[in-house]
């Protein structure tokens, strides 16, 4: 028994024509059963028919030339170089772009240099305080005030030859002899060192005035002649007037 040639393969094309046809012809049965179809009726039918017809057509020229449809083009990929050379600063997709900060305002005040004063604005310099003058030095002068039989009197003259007063001294004066004694002492108190005689001002002479002078008085138990000072000084300086 001979084999039955295979049946040719139904395009879309073939099958949407079928289609249309047998729809024409089963409208058209219908229409054609009925005695009361109306005129509006197949012009509704006939629209129906070429809207179909119509879309069939578009269908069939899309299919037979799909090269007339405009490809949407595409971005190539970029190469490996290109990707290597992208910024590393780039943010990711899905990844939030950190928002610009804004510099914060500087306050003048904070910047500002301070002022350099002027010659007008500078300071004056501090006057340094005069320095005290010094006191000059005392001098002292001896006299035999009264001369007796078995003793005598002595008189000893401090002055002081500045302007600035001086309040302290110390009056020394040397006795021959550590058995004579000084007594009825006047304008000074009076202490004994062996044969040296310490005086120093009490409170009547505590003072010696500038360009002024105090005086000191005693009275020696002894002659005149053999008992006289044999050394006198006022502040280590040697006095004046003693005899010979």
């Amino acid at each position: 028994m001979p084999a039955t040639p295979p049946q040719p393969r139904r395009t879309v094309v073939i099958v949407l024509l079928d289609r249309i046809v047998a729809v024409a012809a089963a409208v058209r049965r219908v229409l054609t059963g009925r005695g009361d179809v109306s005129r509006a009726t197949w012009v509704a039918v006939i629209a129906a028919l070429g809207v179909l017809i119509a879309t069939a057509v578009s269908v069939i020229g899309v299919l037979r030339t799909p090269e007339g449809l405009t490809p949407v083009a595409l971005d190539p990929p970029p190469s490996a170089d290109q990707v290597g050379a992208l910024p590393t600063d780039t943010p990711r997709a899905g990844q939030a772009r950190p928002a610009a900060t804004s510099p914060r305002p500087v306050h003048p005040s904070a910047t500002a240099a301070p002022p350099t004063p002027g010659p007008s604005s500078s300071a004056p310099a501090p006057s340094s305080a005069a320095a005290p003058p010094t006191p000059a030095a005392l001098r002292a002068d001896f006299a035999i005030a009264e001369n007796a039989l078995l003793s005598y009197g002595a008189a000893v003259t401090i002055s002081n030859p500045g302007e600035v007063p001086v309040a302290r001294w110390k009056l020394t004066v040397t006795l021959p002899r550590e058995s004579l004694r000084v007594s009825s002492v006047e304008g000074a108190t009076a202490s004994q060192d062996g044969a040296a005689w310490t005086f120093v001002p009490d409170g009547s002479a505590a003072q010696v005035p500038g360009s002024a002078s105090v005086r000191v008085t005693f009275r020696v138990n002894g002659s005149s002649i053999g008992s006289t000072p044999t050394a006198c000084t006022i502040d280590e300086a040697a006095c004046t007037g003693l005899p010979d």
